[in-house]
C-alpha cells in the first residue's frame, strides 16, 4: 500500500468480490475436508477376502496315510506326550512306522586299498632269511690258536681237494652198506681205534688230546655213483649218513665233532674249519662251514650218553643255484644240499647249503655242493670215548 491517499472517508472499505466456485477436476477430497479420510470400522477388505486360506486340519498330505494322531514322542527330541492315550498297540504300531532302518548307519566310504596279498607271493616260497647276525667271532667253549688256524690254511693251500675217483662198484657198494674204515692221522698220540662190528668203530681219546680229524675210507659220499648230475636225479636222492654213541666225556665239555670233507683234509684240524669242510661241534652246538672263526648257533651242545648223527641230503633241484666255478658246473643241472643233525634218533634241525650268506662274511662252500668225493669226519678233542656206526641197519635213525 502507499503512505497518503487521496481517499478522506471514513466509510469502511467494500468487500471483496468472491469469485464463483470452479467445478473439481478431482475426485480426492482437499485439505478443507479432512473429515472424509477416518478410517472405516472392521478389518481391512482385503483381510475379508483371505478368510478362506486358513490350513486344513490335520497332518500334511505327505503323512495322511499315517495315522492322525501326534507322532510319537522317541521321534522328537524336544517333546514328550506324558498324556498320550493311545493303547501300546497303537504306540508300537506308531513308533513302527518311524523306527529307523535296521543296521548301522553307513559310514563313510573308504578310499581303495592296494591288494598287497596278490602283488607279495606266498612267503613259503620264499628262502629262508639270511642269518646275517648268527655268525660269531669266537666259540663260547673251545678255540685253537690264531697260529694253528694260520698252519691249517697253509695246509689247504698247499693241498688243494683231489677230484672225485671214477666210478667203482666196489666203493659204491661199500658205502651204502657203511663197510668202511676210520682213520687216525699220522703222528696222533695215545688214540685207540678198533673196529668192533662190521660198520661199527670204537675211538677212545685220551685226557688233554689235542684237535684231531679221523676221516672215513672208502668216502661215504662218492660223486660218481651218488651224485644226482651224473645219474640224472631219477626223481631220487642220496644221503650220506652216520651216527656216534657218546659214551663218555672226559673233559669240561663234549669234545666232538661230526662233519664231513672233501679229502685231503689237515688231520690237526676240525672239520668245519676249512675249505671243502662242514661240522656240528658238540662243546658249543655250532655249525661250520668253511668257517674259522666262532661259527653259527645251531643246536645245543652235545651231552654224554646220547647218540648224535649228521647227515648230508644230495637231490637234483631245478631251483639250486649253479656252481660258483667252471669245474663245478661242468656236468648240467644244480644239486639241491641239505645239512641235517639227529639226537637219539630224531632229526634235530637243518640248513640247506646254498642258503643266502653274507658274502663279506661267509666263505664259499666249493666241494661240498656235490661234485666232490665226501668222507666221514670225527673230529675229537680234550679226552672221550665214542662209538662211530656207519652201518645203516645199526642207527638209532630210521630215515
Amino acid at each position: 500500500m502507499c503512505f497518503g491517499s487521496k481517499d478522506k472517508s471514513d466509510d469502511p472499505a467494500p468487500k471483496p468480490v468472491q469469485a464463483p466456485p470452479q467445478p473439481s477436476s478431482s475426485s480426492k477430497p482437499t485439505a478443507s475436508m479432512p473429515e472424509q479420510y477416518a478410517p472405516p470400522p472392521g478389518p481391512p477388505p482385503t483381510y475379508g477376502q483371505n478368510a478362506g486360506y486358513a490350513p486344513p486340519p490335520g497332518p500334511p498330505p505327505s503323512h495322511q496315510a499315517r495315522d492322525s494322531g501326534p507322532l510319537p514322542a522317541k521321534n522328537n527330541p524336544f517333546f514328550s506326550d506324558p498324556s498320550s492315550s493311545s493303547s501300546p498297540q497303537q504306540q508300537q504300531t506308531t513308533t513302527d512306522d518311524y523306527a529307523p532302518p535296521p543296521g548301522p548307519p553307513p559310514g563313510p566310504s573308504k578310499p581303495p586299498q592296494h591288494d598287497w596279498q596278490s602283488a607279495v607271493p606266498d612267503t613259503a616260497l620264499l628262502p629262508p632269511p639270511p642269518d646275517f647276525f648268527g655268525g660269531f667271532d669266537r666259540s663260547p667253549a673251545h678255540n685253537a690258536t690264531e697260529a694253528e688256524c694260520d698252519a691249517g690254511e697253509r695246509w689247504c693251500a698247499a693241498h688243494p681237494p683231489y677230484a672225485a675217483q671214477p666210478r667203482d662198484p666196489a666203493v659204491d657198494a661199500a658205502a651204502r652198506r657203511g663197510d668202511v674204515a676210520l682213520y687216525v692221522p699220522p703222528g696222533s698220540a695215545g688214540f685207540a681205534v678198533a673196529r668192533r662190528a662190521p660198520g661199527v668203530w670204537r675211538v677212545e681219546a685220551p685226557r688233554g688230546a689235542p684237535d684231531t680229524c679221523l676221516a672215513t675210507y672208502p668216502p661215504l659220499y662218492h660223486a660218481a655213483a651218488h651224485s644226482p648230475a651224473v645219474t640224472g636225479g631219477n626223481g631220487g636222492s642220496y644221503t650220506a649218513y652216520y651216527e656216534v654213541r657218546i659214551r663218555e666225556a672226559r673233559g669240561a665239555d663234549v669234545g666232538l665233532a661230526l662233519g664231513f670233507v672233501a679229502p685231503p683234509y689237515p688231520g690237526f684240524r676240525l672239520p668245519g674249519w676249512h675249505r671243502a669242510s662242514v661240522g656240528v661241534h658238540g662243546d658249543d652246538g655250532h655249525r661250520y662251514v668253511n668257517d674259522r672263526w666262532g661259527g653259527k648257533a645251531f643246536a645245543a651242545p652235545f651231552r654224554a650218553g646220547e647218540t648224535v648223527g649228521l647227515g648230508m641230503e644230495f637231490s637234483s633241484s631245478a631251483s639250486a643255484p649253479p656252481y660258483s666255478s667252471s669245474s663245478d658246473n661242468a656236468g648240467g643241472s644244480g644239486i639241491k644240499v641239505r645239512i641235517f643233525l639227529t639226537r637219539d634218533g630224531r632229526e634235530a634241525g637243518s640248513w640247506d647249503l646254498h642258503e643266502e650268506t653274507d658274502r663279506a662274511q661267509d666263505l664259499p662252500v666249493t666241494g661240498l655242493e656235490g661234485r666232490n668225493d665226501l668222507c666221514a669226519a670225527v673230529g675229537v678233542f680234550g679226552g672221550l670215548a665214542v662209538d662211530v656206526v656207519f652201518a645203516p641197519d645199526r642207527w638209532a635213525w630210521r630215515g
